[in-house]
């Protein structure tokens, strides 16, 4: 029994996925909850999954191809890959009684449209109600249908099934084809489609081709040897006894065609096309879609981390033995983040333009941008950031984190986001200017923590652990002295606030 595997509905906003790559090819025994294929959307690529267990009979969407949700995607059932339907069905129609008689004329007649294998029917059924070209696989080399009474309607489908049928009823199953004997005519009036439709585009005479089919027939190789041995020079004629044929004037070669020399072109030869990848197409297009919707502006801190640098130190080592991953800076910017968004929603807000307002959000959802490997980056979600704390944020944000890198994150974990940290910090970035995420009013670059050399507030020389705060803003909605306020409150809390009660049992 064949199961349908379909696209999935990878999220509540998303309509339609495109084949990435499949990680299973026709034939490959497959279990249930196995990967199969990679799906991208416009929000995340994901690894499906396979909904049954068998062999993978039949992919019907191939790589690259965009197909809604809910449309059957790939065949998985018991035995080996299923042949192609329109094949079979010619097939079946080659080996009925009578399907070799020639008409009365001598010439094969087409069969009428309506008299086309079920198995075609069908499918040119669903091609016609697909429309948009995102349905199963399409067949190669199969000419487009011609209209209802067109008398080459039969011609153009099924040509290559109905010669592979016919070759393999007239030679045995695959055997050779060998020459009709001499004399033997009796079946050379019955002309496939394929084998007519050659002819026509090489201006062949079907009477000059000898055909190697059971009783003359012509195939399509026939046609083919024909038009090749037609290529080649005829022989020369022999010259008369005491004479010297004269040499063939050997024929003049067109001159190679040289290249273009371009003036500077130092990179001739040396250059390489990247193709993109869909995660590198959508940030492309969702960052210049932001560029040119928001008003954006941009100032920053610089702000002393020594005291978290020192708790960190003392806790992360018994933290990673207890929580399985590492205590990284994030969770602290984190929680004195959610903390000074409450206090201001102005930054935490979206500009409206319908409502012809700004909607303060009085809760965080915290956007977490994620280099991948292999280049790309992404902004996964933690919902009710502000609800959680110093220990929850960080197995927040490292359980998006790791999804992240390992596909394994759903389009709704990239939305509702209300303000977003990127963090070119561990890249060794000191400033940096980001670009601010669609639907939000800033996001905030956490760059890299270096030991200083400063001046204390008692006007001694100390070496302080410090590091700056950069916010790209949309001035839309929030103006400059909004920003410094925001920033300067962030900046306190990071240098006065005690985690210790939050990472006492890691001590």
């Amino acid at each position: 029994m064949a199961t349908e595997i379909k696209m999935p509905q990878l999220g509540e906003s998303v309509v339609e996925g495109t084949i990435t790559k499949w990680l299973k090819q026709e034939g490959d025994t497959i279990s249930e909850d196995e990967l199969l294929v990679e799906v991208s959307t416009d929000k995340v690529d994901s690894e499906v999954p396979s909904s049954a267990s068998g062999t993978l009979q039949k992919i019907l969407v191939p790589e690259g191809d965009t197909v809604k949700v809910g449309t059957p995607i790939a065949v998985v059932g018991e035995g080996a890959a299923e042949e192609g339907g329109a094949e079979q069905a010619a097939q079946e129609e080659a080996t009925e009684p009578g399907a070799d008689q020639a008409a009365g004329d001598g010439s094969a007649a087409p069969a009428p449209v309506d008299q086309q294998p079920a198995a075609e029917a069908e499918q040119q059924s669903a091609a016609s109600e697909q429309g948009d070209g995102q349905g199963p696989q399409a067949q190669p080399e199969t000419s487009p249908p011609a209209e209802a009474g067109d008398g080459a309607s039969a011609e153009a489908t099924g040509d290559r099934a109905e010669e592979a049928a016919a070759d393999k009823q007239e030679t045995g199953g695959g055997a050779a084809p060998q020459p009709s004997p001499d004399g033997d005519g009796s079946k050379r009036g019955i002309i496939s489609p394929l084998v007519r439709r050659l002819a026509d585009e090489h201006a062949v005479n079907l009477e000059e081709v000898r055909g190697s089919g059971t009783g003359g027939r012509i195939r399509k190789q026939d046609v083919l040897s024909f038009v090749e041995a037609r290529k080649q020079p005829a022989p020369p004629a022999e010259a008369p006894a005491g004479e010297v044929a004269p040499a063939p004037a050997e024929p003049s070669r067109p001159a190679p065609a040289e290249r273009p020399v371009v003036v500077g072109d130092r990179g001739a030869g040396r250059d390489e096309l990247v193709p993109w990848t869909n995660i590198r197409r959508r940030t492309a297009e969702h960052m210049v879609a932001s560029h040119f919707e928001t008003a954006r502006a941009w100032n920053a801190v610089e702000a002393d981390w020594t005291n978290v640098v020192r708790l960190r130190t003392a806790a992360k080592e018994s933290f990673k033995q207890r929580e399985g991953f590492n205590l990284t800076y994030m969770p602290f910017l984190a929680k004195v983040l959610c903390e000074t968004l409450l206090e201001m929603p102005e930054v935490n807000s979206t500009y409206d333009e319908e409502q012809q307002g700004n909607v303060l959000k009085h809760y965080v959802n915290l956007g977490i941008a994620v280099a991948l490997e292999g280049g790309g980056l992404i902004v996964p979600v933690v919902k009710a950031a502000d609800e959680k704390n110093l220990t929850g944020l960080a197995r927040g944000i490292n359980d998006v984190a790791t999804r992240a890198r390992t596909k394994k994150l759903s389009p709704d974990d990239l939305t509702g986001g209300t303000f977003t940290i990127t963090n070119p910090g561990p890249f060794g970035s000191v400033i940096s200017v980001p670009i601010i995420p669609r639907g939000q009013a800033g996001i905030l670059g956490f760059e890299a923590i270096d030991k200083r050399v400063v001046v204390t507030d008692d006007d001694s020389i100390a070496i302080r652990s410090r590091g700056f705060l950069s916010m790209s803003w949309d001035h839309r909605a929030i103006d400059g002295a909004e920003a410094a306020r925001f920033l300067a409150r962030l900046k306190e809390r990071i240098q006065t606030t005690d985690f210790t009660s939050e990472l006492q049992h890691y001590i």
